[in-house]
């Protein structure tokens, strides 16, 4: 018969699909992560996690930097933007310790977010929420050496991190390590 000439009673036989089941069919499938849920607060966790570890990371790096150059630490090294003069010796400090520090956020990208295609946009997350902190601290950044060096740091960040994470997800898997079953120990 024909799809218009059908009864009602041949619908209802029919098996239902939910629209879950349909996108879950038609999503493809992670090999080894399994599908990816939208996970609002995981997401919130991860964020927060990678902006603490950024800051501890960035403090024990100017405290190291001040210590062997001897200069003070204060809250204008974090989010002061007239602060990051190229010009002056502590603006050489807090240069070298963003930088380093891109370098190590990248690591904690790879320990915490896991997946190279996510560390662009967490990158990116961890940039935009300093530039707001330091939005009110001081206002909007208008030096030019400020803008240069964190656009430095975001990329730093997301193309170090993408490659520790690639190189995570790329390891390779040894099969004998799960085919091995061991007996426990036996005493006689």
């Amino acid at each position: 018969r024909p799809r218009a000439a059908r009864g009602p009673r041949e619908r209802a036989d029919r098996p239902r699909r939910s629209a879950s089941t349909a996108a879950a069919a038609a999503a493809p499938a992670m090999p080894f992560y399994g599908a990816q849920e939208w996970d609002p607060k995981l997401i919130c966790a991860q964020i927060c996690s990678v902006q603490c570890l950024s800051y501890i990371t960035l403090g024990i790096l100017l405290s190291l930097f001040h210590a062997l150059f001897g200069t003070s630490l204060t809250m204008d090294q974090f989010f002061s933007f007239s602060a990051v003069d190229a010009a002056a010796p502590t603006g050489w400090v807090i240069i070298l310790s963003t930088l380093a520090n891109a370098v190590l956020s990248a690591g904690a990208l790879c320990l915490i977010v896991e997946r190279a295609k996510k560390c662009l946009d967490f990158a990116f997350t961890s940039h935009f929420v300093h530039l707001c902190a330091c939005s009110l601290y001081e206002g909007l950044p208008s030096n030019w050496e400020w803008w240069v060096l964190n656009t430095a740091s975001l990329i730093i960040m997301a193309v170090v991190g993408e490659y520790l994470c690639m190189r995570r997800e790329l390891r390779e898997i040894r099969i004998s390590d799960f085919l091995s079953v061991r007996s426990p120990s036996s005493t006689v």
